[in-house]
């Protein structure tokens, strides 16, 4: 047993700063780098594509990255675990050996856990009585089913556990939680149990902290941050950890951003719901149970932590096509923009109605004005504000006249309007998000280690 790991994070989501991994990499001592691709909408994303082409579906940043640091994972010894593989863990797998052959590398072992993605067994569990109702509106999934783009379960840590015992250098999930992704090596490498509550509880928390990239160590900080010291090259998150389960949040010298009790403590308060009851596929976590010690020199040590043991259940995450959107902004400026702009906007509303035009939701935002905090917002008199309004109908023909009545206001509105571009806008699906809980006992699981 090794008496301490260090577990990097290079991303927090697709999209997030390309240049994180490799400075994680090649910027100190870590022992695993997680990369963290995947949102609930992410899926749908990489579904439709799969969908297009059978040879897509994952993370394609993913490639590029590993094309850039797989030197360093090679050299140093250290581990890549992601979930970028999306909806075809498979296909990234051979995209990563590509990249091998590329590099001369021989040897490399990649880990593939397949078994998240439900989309193609929905019909056989319903008709086997998995009603997999809406956790919010209580609708069964049968309701949607022949609209679904995907359906994934969050699995855990415990596969990731058993690619690493298999001595995989990099593995490829699915829709593995973003807190597995930390949890497991620490499972791995401190040989925790399955019912070790306490320990999996801490392995969670310290995933919570990894998995949303730079927020951890001063990006998006809500305190004081002004006092976030250069954040032209922010310090992704490293964690520290130890077998009795405490662990120092850190990130590599010489890099920007901070690490302090309050960063740390705001990245924990991010999406938890009941702090008692943060509920993974691998326990439950208490979050009331954290205490926090900063250690100074951007290092804050966590323990004390408590956990309970994990529900019988998966949470799936499914999403669906529910109608098309569309969205148009112009933009009036002083004197007297606010009352233009919400003029504009009566009749914009006025003409869509006399049209007849059908809509489930329509939603309009003044920026400048109110957009952020709508009625809390403060009063003032401002240069300029940009009309931005949205549709949300089944009925596409309404969608497509809302994206015909913008441009018209120009000479046939209130006056001093600027700001339109991109022609008229096009109604896009309305990609709707359902998620459901799954009996764990009818979720096959299964990991594959294959060598280049």
């Amino acid at each position: 047993m090794k008496s301490s790991i260090r577990i990097a994070s290079g991303q927090g989501f697709w999209g997030d700063l390309q240049s994180a991994p490799l400075q994680q990499v090649s910027g100190g001592p870590i022992d695993y780098l997680v990369m963290d691709y995947l949102a609930e909408v992410t899926m749908s994303i990489l579904q439709k594509q799969r969908m297009r082409n059978p040879e897509l579906g994952y993370a394609r940043d993913l490639i590029d990255v590993i094309d850039e640091i797989l030197p360093y994972l090679v050299e140093r010894n250290i581990t890549l675990i992601t979930n970028g593989g999306g909806v075809n863990p498979l296909a990234a797998r051979d995209r990563i050996f590509d990249v091998a052959r590329k590099h001369g590398v021989t040897g490399l072992k990649v880990g593939v856990v397949l078994g998240d993605d439900i989309l193609t067994r929905i019909d056989t569990l319903v008709n086997d009585g998995h009603e997999m109702a809406n956790m919010e509106s209580g609708e069964p999934i049968a309701t949607v089913k022949d609209r679904l783009l995907s359906a994934n379960v969050y699995t855990g840590a415990w596969p990731l556990v058993e690619a690493l015992r298999q001595g995989a250098n990099i593995i490829v999930t699915g829709r593995t939680t973003d807190t597995g992704l930390t949890l497991a090596p620490m499972i791995h490498e401190f040989g925790w149990g399955a019912e070790d509550w306490d320990l999996l509880a801490a392995g969670t928390v310290a995933g919570h902290i990894n998995e949303c990239g730079a927020q951890a160590t001063g990006g998006n900080f809500l305190g004081d941050w002004r006092s976030v010291p250069d954040l032209t090259v922010p310090g992704f998150p490293i964690i520290e950890a130890y077998p009795d389960a405490s662990f120092v949040v850190t990130k590599h010298e010489g890099t920007g951003g901070l690490v302090s009790r309050e960063t740390v403590a705001e990245q924990l308060l991010y999406e938890i719901g009941d702090p008692r009851d943060y509920i993974t596929p691998d326990c439950i976590a208490d979050f009331t149970s954290i205490h926090l010690e900063d250690l100074g020199q951007d290092r804050v040590k966590v323990y004390g932590i408590t956990g309970r043991p994990a529900t019988p259940f998966y949470k799936v995450s499914a999403s669906y096509l529910d109608g098309f959107v569309a969205f148009g902004s112009l933009t009036y400026s002083a004197p007297d923009a606010y009352d233009k702009a919400k003029e504009a906007d009566r009749i914009l509303r006025a003409r869509l109605e006399r049209l007849g035009c059908t809509f489930d939701e329509i939603r309009t935002e003044f920026v400048g004005m109110n957009a952020c905090h709508g009625p809390l917002a403060a009063p003032i008199v401002p240069n300029e504000v940009m009309m931005r309004i949205g549709v949300r109908s089944r009925d596409k023909s309404s969608v497509e006249r809302f994206g015909k009545e913008i441009a018209p206001l120009i000479l046939t509105g209130p006056p001093s309007v600027t700001g339109f571009s991109g022609g008229r806008p096009k109604p896009s699906d309305v990609v709707a998000y359902f998620p459901a809980l799954l009996d764990k006992s009818v979720v096959e699981m299964s990991v594959h280690v294959d060598t280049l």
